[in-house]
């Protein structure tokens, strides 16, 4: 909680405005309307940075519609913004927008049936066709401004629309403070911190292999990948041990899922300690179909359990053909072009008329129909080995791709992330260390990723609807682009779109021709953007005075599968710019799953939308389910969790009016012993929930208020109403009245992070100001009230009040039927405490008599004789 000197507890107004017939209905349009008229959640600048609690909200992706998953966790995020600003901090709590990159790129195409084309020159006033092509072959060309002007006509509408749900859900950010990635702020933080790390020599180009995207046709991060199962087959392939430059009858086997790729092959690898093919290290052998000599070689991440225990090398198959041949400096034979298609003109390596026939018959192909036609030729020649053998197995795809990678030589920008580089990998699992984690397991997953990079991370990607990569490239007299020297803007200009802006010292004729030059025609990739949600939010360069008041921030609340991609990306921009982590703590929300136990997720086509449940069981219904999930931890769905959420709110609702029916009293009246032992309960509870929030562990908070709240329901309300009502003098009911008030108080407060709109309409009826603005319950204050209490005695009195229902119950009479006698018997420390409620529990039960003795605990009602 803030160090700040504590706030007074809430006094009530004298007057109390409870409706006839409260009801949750329609409270998120009315609230929602005076929250924003009241400015209740703007964020008040002038708070130093000790009293500020900044949160690196995360923008979720504009792509079509927000799902229930979304709702789970950003629910998780504004309980914990709501704890902290009623604890007594003033919360920065902006909302952004990832509206670039890949998932809106494709949500405009199938929206208005459009794609890019870069080649075709901008039209003025374009509109797209009014009823889009079914077929995505069919769809109309045009130019990457005017698709660009259409992404962010459409972005707009979603957001829009994303803000209209959030606010319906009840998030308390300040949406004065709204921010997206694809905006010129962004843009420029941007651009600004790769320059920096340009200048730096944190980032940089290279022509290298890359993973490529087929259909997306672009590159992809070690980061955005995932296995596929696929089927497959093993193919048992003989390669000829070359003796004095011919080939010998002594063969060597490999197996392989990829013989398409014999044409690329550049060596044969074994395990250096493989007995079997360690006579054989530093031979060659002869490519089947192709007859170009390879040499055999020794690497440690061969496998011999594998196959026959030796593989080929090929250029490039996979990331580990990739480190084999980086690390055993082996030539590059790659063929796979960029549409995933074999080049079309037999490679030069191949010398032999027989070798160039035979690429003949996969020039053009795809990797499926090269595939084929290679077993073909195998088996002609007799260099297949029996049958193929079926399997299935993992293939790399990129996360929201539909074609397996191939790995193609592409000239790409990379910025550094350990990869390659021991010490910046050491350095940047111990920024992970400084971290406090929520759930603290997740800080292992963190410290797995970074110890497996295998490169740095690639930055580039070859669309339109994102942040230009602020460079140009000399063109030399000879026409040759010269790449390692590139021209940069001064940070003062930014952003620049290379492609329409001119760099220092040229003119436009000059593009593209020889002694001028040539725009960067690549985009960042989105994770390169959103690393830097902390500089963008609190507009970092632009804004000093703000970025020092919420930077670093104290919290980044996000879902476990991007630790590897946006927590760990925004840790290594912080890391070169400001030599520490952007944040303190780390949040993690874990997963929606379906009945089936699967994640729900837009790919698997199993989200739910979340409207249509918020208006059946209200958004503190919704809200209540999603708060149960803890953090980190995978949740399933479940309405009948937003049904019990509903009627807690309801519960609250009516509660709420029947504690304010007695009037008022003032706190200092506290003096019966169930009314202090009431108090130093919830004491107690308070001291329970402020050390969960303090912890991030939100759902535990929550558990006990309601467990206590149903308590409170159940047993004291019952047990003080008569006394309330003044059935046993004016100082007693001063004191239920005055306990009332103050549970009351602490209650309605405990709930407001949970059940906003509820919580916020009930405190409006007796009390000043907005609850989600007044402090969070101290205990001092509780303890104070309650003064010599004996917890003991709310014990005993909920464990005979239950017994004697229990009696009614089975004795199948109403609850307000006379008990003649009533006979107790406890402990002599129970029994004690019992006789200092004697009148409550006798008012309560409906009590005629009440005997004690000592024994085990029991309870023994005799019904007074029905009338």
């Amino acid at each position: 909680m803030s160090d700040a000197d504590p706030a007074p507890p809430p006094a009530p107004r004298t007057d109390r405005t409870v409706p006839e017939k409260p009801s949750i209905d329609g409270l998120e349009d009315r609230w929602s309307a005076e929250w924003t008229d009241r400015g209740t959640y703007r964020f008040d600048r002038s708070k130093s940075r000790p009293d500020v609690f900044a949160i690196d909200t995360p923008p979720p992706t504009v792509s079509g519609s927000l799902h229930i998953g979304h709702v789970f966790s950003y629910t998780h995020t504004d309980v914990i913004a709501r704890y902290q600003r009623m604890a007594g901090k003033e919360v920065f709590y902006p909302m952004g927008w990832d509206d670039n990159g890949v998932p809106t790129e494709r949500r405009v195409e199938n929206y208005f049936g459009v794609l890019c084309d870069p080649t075709l020159p901008h039209r003025d006033d374009y509109e797209p066709p009014a009823k889009p092509a079914k077929e995505r072959r069919d769809f109309e060309r045009v130019s990457r401004r005017n698709f660009i002007e259409l992404c962010l006509r459409l972005t707009e509408t979603d957001e829009q629309a994303f803000e209209d749900l959030w606010r319906h859900l009840g998030l308390s950010v300040d949406w004065s403070m709204t921010y997206t990635t694809i905006g010129e702020a962004a843009q420029r933080a941007s651009q600004r911190a790769f320059l920096r790390n340009l200048s730096r020599g944190e980032a940089y180009s290279a022509d290298a292999p890359c993973l490529w995207d087929v259909g997306f046709q672009m590159a992809v991060s070690q980061a955005e990948l995932e296995d596929r199962e696929r089927p497959g087959a093993y193919h048992d392939i003989a390669f000829a041990l070359l003796v004095d430059g011919q080939p010998s009858e002594t063969a060597v086997t490999i197996s392989t899922t990829r013989p398409e790729l014999l044409v690329s092959c550049v060596a044969l690898v074994a395990h250096p300690d493989d007995p079997r093919y360690q006579p054989l290290f530093g031979r060659h052998v002869a490519t089947p179909l192709f007859g170009v000599p390879v040499p055999i070689v020794a690497h440690r991440l061969a496998e011999p359990d594998k196959g026959t225990g030796i593989a080929m090398i090929c250029t490039f198959g996979d990331t580990t053909d990739v480190t084999w041949w980086r690390e055993l400096d082996l030539p590059a034979r790659a063929v796979i072009q960029r549409d995933g298609r074999f080049r079309a003109d037999a490679p030069e390596w191949l010398t032999t008329d027989t070798a160039r026939d035979r690429y003949g018959r996969v020039a053009g192909r795809n990797a499926k129909q090269a595939r084929r036609e290679t077993v073909e030729m195998l088996t002609e020649t007799g260099a297949l080995l029996g049958e193929p053998k079926p399997i299935t197995h993992p293939v790399k795809f990129y996360e929201k791709g539909y074609d397996p990678l191939e790995i193609v030589q592409s000239r790409q920008w990379y910025i550094r992330n350990g990869g390659r580089d021991e010490a910046l990998r050491a350095a940047l699992i111990a920024r992970g260390g400084e971290l406090t984690w929520h759930p603290d397991y997740m800080h292992h997953r963190y410290d797995n990723w970074v110890s497996g990079l295998a490169g740095d991370w690639l930055v580039s990607r070859q669309r339109y609807f994102g942040v230009p990569i602020p460079v140009w490239y000399p063109v030399g007299d000879d026409g040759e682009i010269d790449y390692d020297d590139p021209i940069v803007p001064d940070e003062s200009i930014l952003p620049v779109d290379p492609q329409s802006h001119v760099p220092p010292g040229y003119d436009e004729s000059q593009r593209g021709r020889p002694g001028g030059f040539v725009g960067d025609p690549d985009i960042f990739d989105t994770w390169a953007t959103s690393s830097l949600t902390p500089q963008i939010a609190g507009s970092w360069e632009d804004d000093p005075d703000l970025f020092a008041r919420v930077f670093p921030m104290d919290m980044r609340p996000q879902a476990h599968e991007i630790i590897r991609t946006w927590l760990f990306s925004t840790t290594v921009r912080s890391h070169f710019e400001f030599h520490h982590v952007p944040w303190a703590h780390a949040a993690l929300s874990g997963w929606i799953l379906d009945p089936d136990r699967k994640k729900m997720s837009k790919s698997v086509g199993n989200v739910i939308t979340p409207m249509g449940l918020l208006e059946t069981y209200g958004s503190d219904g919704v809200r209540y389910w999603a708060a149960s999930g803890r953090p980190g931890t995978d949740t399933a769905f479940d309405e009948n969790e937003m049904k019990v959420g509903r009627r807690l709110a309801i519960k609250l609702l009516n509660a709420s009016k029947f504690a304010l029916s007695f009037g008022a009293a003032e706190p200092a009246g506290v003096s019966e012993p169930l009314d202090r032992a009431l108090l130093a309960s919830l004491a107690d509870l308070v001291d329970e929930c402020t050390a969960a929030f303090e912890g991030f562990d939100y759902a535990r908070s929550l558990e006990r208020t309601e467990s206590f709240f149903w308590s409170f329901c159940d047993d004291y309300l019952e047990l003080v109403k008569g006394r309330a009502y003044g059935t046993a003098g004016e100082d007693a009911a001063t004191s239920a009245k005055a306990t009332l008030a103050i549970a009351l108080s602490t209650l309605q407060r405990l709930f407001a992070p949970f059940l906003p709109f509820t919580a916020e309409e009930v405190w409006s009826w007796w009390m000043d100001g907005s609850i989600h603005r007044a402090p969070w319950p101290r205990s001092g204050e509780l303890r104070g009230s309650a003064g010599d209490a004996q917890p003991i005695v709310l014990a005993v009195a909920a464990d005979v009040l239950r017994e004697v229902r229990r009696s009614k119950t089975e004795a199948k009479v109403s609850m307000r039927a006379e008990i003649r006698l009533a006979r107790v018997t406890d402990s002599d420390e129970r029994l004690a405490a019992l006789a200092l409620i004697d009148g409550d529990i006798r008012e309560a039960c409906k009590i005629a008599v009440l005997e004690t003795a000592p024994g085990e605990f029991a309870v023994a009602a005799e019904l007074a004789p029905s009338e």
